[in-house]
């Protein structure tokens, strides 16, 4: 998985491929430059496996997504699968331009992004959403109680 917001996607997988290998890349997006900024790469020193299963839960631009995957193609994995709930438009027609071998499922796809790369109408920050920062972001707002009981069970 891509670290954070891949491991809400991990134990399901197991329950599908249970004796597949489980490798860890922690990748981030500056807000600012929406650019892509590793900070975590537990691959092992050599390769050994043909076929590398990516988990992203929300493609947005694509570029922390299309980061991993140059990270794997360098490592030596022939095929890349990339398994996600949500992306925009914009971020798969990027991502199959740059990546055009991918194998892509996807849930949904939204049409569109903001100026600051978030898709339209998304989920918001996968990764917040499964550890519950964001009601911690939504309290700082002033949300009724109704409001976050609503965002914990979306």
């Amino acid at each position: 998985p891509i670290l954070r917001s891949g491991l809400g996607m991990v134990g399901s997988m197991l329950d599908v491929i249970p004796h597949a290998a489980v490798h860890h890349i922690g990748m981030y997006r500056n807000k600012e430059a929406l650019l892509p900024i590793m900070y975590f790469n537990k691959l092992p020193k050599v390769c050994t496996v043909d076929v590398a299963m990516v988990l992203e839960p929300l493609i947005a631009t694509s570029g922390t997504l299309s980061a991993v995957i140059d990270i794997l193609k360098e490592w030596g994995v022939k095929e890349i699968k990339v398994i996600s709930i949500v992306a925009s438009k914009p971020g798969l027609k990027k991502l199959l331009t740059t990546h055009p071998d991918l194998s892509i499922t996807v849930a949904a796809i939204d049409d569109s992004l903001t100026e600051d790369g978030v898709v339209i109408p998304g989920l918001g920050d996968t990764g917040d959403r499964q550890y519950e920062h964001c009601l911690q972001d939504h309290d700082a707002e002033g949300l009724e109680n109704g409001q976050r009981k609503k965002a914990r069970q979306a």
